[in-house]
């Protein structure tokens, strides 16, 4: 019998995990020719999520659930769950039913036919201003004009992927992470289906505009150095043209002579030099951060306790 495994990253859910637990019970029981497995991973929650994983698990024992020590982020705590699921394929689900495990038995379908990796697009957004859903949209065509690799759109967390996915994804132990775009890196056998994505059914959004804005610096950094090579072709424009307006002034200076003018230009000149040496800083910067990062080799998260068990010591289950 093959085993299915869902993985749901939980902070602060403690309105949405009553609700989300019956719809997942009835997923197991409309396909009982699978062995299930509910891989909770609770990031670091205030509130009494963690609680409600430890009845949950008390009362079914397809339950499980992974305590990290503290809030390392979403992406972390995916990885996390990459390290402790056991099934034969895995299906990442948000915890506020955004993401409908109804869609699931699609999916197994697909897997069933030999895909590796079934990844579910959206047709609509839910409730989503028109800022964001503008700025999602201008930054995956940027993220895929950068890139080396097809860059899904309008295409989140929530997929199935195989043993081999799992495996694949495991090994990439970087720290700054940015888990879309490993999912296009890894390849493998995609199929896509299409749903509309519903509300939030409960509590609020830990992803505000600034956590937004750090995951797309995040996505950038990790998979394109094509900011990189934009800071080196401006500094390139920027020098030939400061070098063209050095020979103008020089021969006007020569011919028709120029006391004291051009205060104002030169006012200018230096400031929009300072400006771009200082954005090219900190782009260079943003860059040296993630190799210091990752020189530090710490491990990518700390387990307090996986099923009521003290986690050890051990950095990640193999």
């Amino acid at each position: 019998m093959k085993k299915i495994s869902v993985l749901i990253p939980c902070y602060n859910e403690e309105k949405t995990l009553p609700l989300l637990y019956p719809e997942l019970v009835k997923l197991m029981e409309g396909l009982p020719d699978y062995e299930w497995e509910i891989m909770f991973v609770n990031d670091g929650s205030a509130d009494n999520t963690l609680h409600i994983l430890q009845q949950l698990r008390q009362q079914d024992k397809r339950v499980n659930y992974v305590d990290l020590s503290r809030n390392f982020g979403k992406e972390v705590a995916m990885l996390a769950g990459f390290d402790y699921v056991t099934g034969d394929c895995m299906v990442i689900v948000d915890a506020d039913l955004q993401d409908p495990p109804a869609l699931i038995p699609e999916m197994l379908k697909y897997w069933e036919e030999g895909y590796e990796d079934v990844y579910a697009r959206r047709r609509t957004r839910g409730k989503e201003s028109w800022l964001r859903k503008w700025l999602s949209i201008k930054f995956y065509k940027l993220l895929q004009r950068t890139s080396r690799f097809d860059v899904l759109q309008n295409v989140g967390d929530f997929r199935l992927l195989d043993r081999r996915c799992i495996n694949a994804l495991k090994r990439m132990r970087e720290s700054e992470r940015y888990t879309k775009g490993m999912f296009c890196w890894i390849g493998f056998n995609k199929k896509e289906v299409e749903f509309d994505r519903g509300d939030r059914v409960a509590g609020s959004s830990s992803w505000g505009y600034k956590q937004l804005f750090s995951l797309a610096i995040d996505g950038i950094t990790s998979f394109t150095s094509a900011p990189l090579r934009i800071s080196t072709f401006v500094g390139f424009v920027v020098s030939m043209l400061a070098f063209i307006y050095m020979i103008y002034v020089f021969i006007k200076a020569l011919i028709w002579g120029d006391p004291v003018q051009g205060y104002p230009s030169m006012v200018i000149l230096i400031l929009f030099l300072g400006g771009i040496q200082l954005l090219s800083l900190g782009i260079i910067g943003e860059y040296i951060g993630r190799i210091y990062n990752e020189t530090k080799n710490r491990p990518d998260y700390i387990v307090r306790e996986f099923n009521g068990v003290p986690d050890m010591g051990d950095e990640h289950k193999d």
